[in-house]
């Protein structure tokens, strides 16, 4: 318990250090290099008048981050945060700092950076300043207005529209189909079932009768006929193709002399009668 109370307090400590600005400055100057505004900057207060600036102008802000004792510090991450309220566009400019803690950014209308945000109605943008270190709190303070030029609309990114509702999904179901008339059911039904009616009437002809198919010369053929039959339903349900064709081949033995036979006496027979 003893042990972690060194490391609770040395934590504490890192997260009581604030870091602050020494001289923070704002100056505006024109292409000739002329200050056309200068004016110190606050944390705790933004400048009440905004800062304005046209195409050839540059704003140039300037500062030193320090720590409570005033030493120095670099902080990780420093950025400029500019938002439009009405639009909900920002941009994030990233600021250099040196080792020492002095920061310096300039922006130069004539080369616009890339992630400045676009003012088409001509409405000032909030300036933030973010300051994030690991070792100290991270600091957020509004600095002023800036007052850009009218620019182009922002263009539409081509992944606008999967960030929006899409329409509700109705499903459409087909309607029931329609019987068609008994009466054509019926015809129907005598179609598909008249190739059987004629087959089983040729079968009768040829076939041996009742008494003849559960001889002993018979049976056996007609059983190995069935357990095929039953293998097909077994592989139907759970044999593999490998187990079937093993146990085919086995059956197709007796089967071959069964059938054989069975021939054999229904010739026999034939021969007889004559």
């Amino acid at each position: 318990m003893f042990s972690l109370l060194p490391a609770l307090l040395l934590a504490l400590t890192a997260q009581a250090s604030v870091l602050t600005l020494q001289s923070p400055r704002l100056i505006v100057s024109d292409s000739t290099g002329s200050q056309l505004r200068s004016e110190p900057l606050s944390l705790s207060q933004k400048v009440a008048t905004p800062v304005q600036i046209s195409g050839k102008d540059t704003l140039r802000i300037t500062f030193q981050v320090v720590d409570k004792d005033g030493k120095g510090v670099q902080p990780h991450q420093t950025f400029l945060r500019l938002y439009d309220e009405k639009t909900n566009e920002e941009g994030i400019l990233p600021i250099r700092v040196t080792p020492g803690g002095k920061a310096k950014f300039d922006l130069n209308l004539s080369k616009p950076p890339l992630s400045l945000p676009p003012t088409p109605n001509g409405d000032p943008l909030k300036v933030t300043l973010l300051i994030g270190s690991s070792l100290h709190d991270p600091l957020s303070a509004e600095l002023f207005d800036l007052v850009l030029p009218r620019s182009q609309v922002a263009p539409e990114h081509p992944l606008e529209s999967t960030f929006h509702p899409l329409p509700e999904i109705k499903h459409t179901f087909r309607p029931e189909n329609k019987l068609p008339p008994k009466f054509i059911s019926a015809v129907a039904t005598g179609v598909v079932l008249a190739p059987w009616a004629i087959l089983l009437a040729l079968w009768s002809q040829v076939a041996p009768t009742p008494s003849r198919t559960f001889s002993p010369s018979i049976l056996p053929f007609i059983v190995s006929l069935g357990a095929f039959e039953v293998l097909l339903f077994r592989y139907w349900i759970g044999l593999k193709l490998g187990q079937v064709l093993l146990y085919g081949a086995i059956l197709t033995i007796p089967t071959v002399f069964a059938g054989k036979q069975a021939l054999s006496s229904i010739g026999n027979r034939r021969l007889g009668r004559k």
